[in-house]
C-alpha cells in the first residue's frame, strides 16, 4: 500500500509535507524547467514588501562551514509587481505560500491587504525577524508583546491561513509562539536564520557589506530541531520544521521532533532537487517502517521520549 503524504496546515491541506523555504525558490521561475512543481506541498515565496526593496549592497551571502550566510535585505519587486509572479503559479495546484515582511505594522497589513483577495495566496508567512523601526530596529520577533500586536492587527484583515515565522534569536521561543497563538495564528514556521558573521583575514575587514546575516545550512539544524521540540511540547499549533534539512533523513526528524511539515532552504542551492527527492525519501522511509500515513510521524520521538521517561519531566504533543 502505498503510504498516505497528505498533512494539514491551519486550513491547507498538503499533498505532502515538503515545501521550498522562502527566500531560496524565488516565485518558482528558476525552479519550474527542472523539475514538476505540481509534486510540492507548497510553494513558499520570497520575502514581499508593501514597495520594491534593493535589498543590501554586496557582499550579501557568503560561505561557511556546513553553512550560508546571507544579507540579501528583503530584495523584492514589492507585492503589487509580485502579485503576477504569484497568480502564475497557481497553475500548479499547489498552495502558494506568501512570505511577509516590512518595517513597521502598517508595511505587512500593506501587503496582506494587497494580496487578500487574490484566490491564487493560500496562505500568508508573516516574517517576524525584520526591525521594527518604532522599537528603534528591534526585530518584531523578539518581544511577546509585539508580535501579538502585529499578528493581532493582520488577523483582522485576512481569513487566510496566517503562519509566523519565528526568530531563533531570542531566550525562549515557546514564550514567543504563544504570544503568535493567542493573537491568532494558525500555525508557526521555525526557525527562521541565526544572527552571524564573517570577517576575511586576509583583508582584515568583514565579508559582508551589511556586516552581519543570517546563518543557515546544516550548521543550524540541532538549534532548528530543539526549538521544534519545544514549541510542540508547549503548544497545539501546526509547525513547519526549517533549518538545515538536506535529505529525507533530516525531514523525518524534523517531523518526530513534532513538526507537522518542513521547509528546505539552503540545500536547494547545492541540489536543486533536493525536494522531491525528500519527497520520495520519505515516502520509501514510511513503506520500509510499516507507517501508513506521515501524520504518524508527527511528535512521535516525543511521545517515545515520555514513555522511556516513564510518564514524568517529559510533555508530549496533543
Amino acid at each position: 500500500m502505498t503510504p498516505d503524504l497528505t498533512v494539514q496546515v491551519g486550513s491547507l491541506t498538503l499533498r505532502n509535507p515538503v515545501m521550498p523555504a522562502s527566500g531560496c525558490f524565488g516565485y518558482g521561475e528558476e525552479y519550474e524547467h527542472i523539475f514538476d512543481l505540481r509534486r510540492l506541498g507548497a510553494i513558499v515565496v520570497k520575502g514581499t514588501t508593501a514597495k520594491a526593496c534593493r535589498g543590501n549592497q554586496p557582499v550579501r551571502l557568503a560561505e561557511t562551514p556546513a553553512g550560508l550566510l546571507n544579507a540579501i535585505g528583503l530584495q523584492n519587486p514589492g507585492a503589487e509587481e509580485a502579485r503576477g509572479k504569484i497568480i502564475a503559479l497557481a497553475r500548479y495546484g499547489v498552495p502558494v505560500i506568501v512570505n511577509v515582511a516590512g518595517h513597521s505594522v502598517s508595511d505587512y497589513c500593506a501587503v496582506v491587504e494587497a494580496l487578500e483577495e487574490e484566490r491564487a495566496v493560500a496562505a500568508f508567512e508573516i516574517n517576524i525577524s525584520c526591525p521594527n523601526v518604532a522599537k528603534g530596529g528591534m526585530a518584531f520577533g523578539t518581544e511577546p508583546g509585539t508580535v501579538a500586536a502585529l499578528i493581532g492587527e493582520l488577523r483582522r484583515l485576512t481569513a487566510k491561513t496566517l503562519i509566523v515565522k519565528l526568530s531563533p534569536n531570542v531566550t525562549d521561543i515557546v514564550t514567543i509562539a504563544s504570544a503568535a497563538a493567542c493573537a491568532g495564528a494558525d500555525a508557526v514556521s521555525l526557525i527562521n536564520t541565526l544572527l552571524g558573521m564573517a570577517v576575511d583575514a586576509s583583508t582584515r575587514r568583514p565579508v559582508l557589506g551589511n556586516l552581519t546575516g543570517g546563518l543557515s545550512g546544516p550548521a543550524i539544524k540541532p538549534v532548528a530541531l530543539r526549538m521544534v521540540w519545544q514549541v510542540a511540547a508547549a503548544t497545539d499549533l501546526p509547525i513547519i520544521g526549517v533549518g538545515g534539512i538536506c535529505c529525507a533523513a533530516d525531514a523525518v526528524e524534523f517531523l518526530l521532533a513534532g513538526a507537522s511539515a518542513v521547509a528546505i532552504g539552503t540545500a536547494n542551492f547545492t541540489n536543486p532537487l533536493v525536494c522531491p527527492e525528500v519527497i520520495d525519501g520519505m515516502a520509501a522511509y514510511l513503506a520500509e517502517h510499516d507507517f501508513a500515513s506521515v501524520r504518524e510521524l508527527v511528535g512521535l520521538a516525543q511521545r517515545l521520549a515520555k514513555e522511556d521517561a516513564g510518564g514524568a519531566g517529559v510533555c508530549a504533543r496533543k
